[in-house]
């Protein structure tokens, strides 16, 4: 038995306890196409199932095929009339990222949902293929480039359609226990001074940021397309396989605090296809409830700063 805590719904009528499942019941997605990134395993692999269930096209992208094929086969198992198909995006080279984009722009599909939610958590100091510290190149580059090169798709799609476009970063609370400076734009490749849980922190707050910035792009511009941020929740998932102990101990002990993955998934999804986040943008969730974030994520010149970085790294 939870304790009320854990089961007091918000604003929305969910909670901390709801589920992916409990969260889109009785919603369609009949005719929306939706990509989910990292949907090989955890909260990605579970927002791909429900948004197939409730009947959008998921396109699966992941860095591991086979066990993003694996996940697909079991969602057919369960729901054969669901349409799911698998790509692959590492997300950490922008060499695979552009050909994913390629690819699926050549398919000439609509695209109403981007949920730009895979990463990497506290890894050792490691370079990508670019020359960019992992953490920061696969949870934030990685993601801001896919995004802008789906961008004009989504736009199309919306006017086309008149539906809503939708794009949801899974971020983190930990977006509080960044490096003092936020973002470190001199120092991103410091391995001096990197700081495992402070690069994952500085990630994380870059996709609150991104998305907030985008939120204040579509609304100078009159797109119909929403951005915005959430925290999925303390889930048991294999994020934290680099960390032996922590890993066995969140495994055991913290099956009595942490979401499973379909209540991680479920802010996720609600964000994603929710009407009560119809014409949200620019906020930040937890719960399936809009939530404060740091002070450091509502900074809008820092926004604006980070995506000219991000522009940069790009080009």
């Amino acid at each position: 038995m939870l304790p009320s805590i854990f089961s007091r719904k918000g604003a929305s009528g969910f909670s901390w306890a709801s589920t992916a499942d409990q969260v889109t019941e009785g919603l369609s997605a009949a005719g929306l196409t939706a990509i989910v990134t990292g949907a090989s395993s955890g909260i990605g692999a579970e927002t791909a199932r429900v948004l197939a269930a409730r009947g959008a096209h998921v396109v699966m992208a992941a860095r591991n095929i086979a066990a993003a094929d694996s996940v697909r086969q079991a969602v057919l198992a369960a729901t054969p009339a669901a349409t799911l198909d698998v790509m692959e995006l590492d997300l950490s080279s922008m060499a695979s990222v552009r050909k994913f984009a390629a690819d699926f722009n050549a398919k000439g599909l609509p695209l109403n949902i981007l949920v730009n939610n895979a990463g990497v958590l506290a890894t050792s100091f490691t370079l990508s293929k670019d020359g960019i510290e992992m953490q920061f190149a696969t949870n934030h580059v990685g993601h801001f480039f896919l995004t802008h090169l789906l961008l004009e798709t989504m736009k199309k799609t919306s006017r086309e359609s008149n539906v809503e476009g939708r794009i949801v970063n899974v971020s983190s609370e930990v977006h509080r226990f960044t490096y003092k400076e936020g973002i470190r734009f001199d120092k991103i490749n410091d391995e001096a001074e990197y700081s495992t849980f402070g690069a994952y922190g500085q990630s994380k707050l870059a996709n609150i940021l991104h998305a907030n910035e985008l939120a204040r792009r579509f609304k100078e511009e009159g797109v119909n397309i929403t951005a915005n941020s959430l925290h999925p929740g303390c889930i048991i998932t294999n994020l934290l396989r680099y960390h032996g102990i922590i890993d066995v101990l969140t495994r055991t002990l913290g099956k009595l605090v942490l979401k499973n993955a379909s209540q991680g998934a479920a802010t996720t999804c609600y964000v994603a296809l929710h009407p009560g986040a119809k014409g949200v943008s620019g906020k930040y969730f937890s719960d399936s409830n809009v939530y404060e974030a740091s002070e450091k994520a509502k900074d809008v010149e820092l926004a604006k700063k980070l995506w000219d970085f991000s522009v940069e790294l790009t080009t």
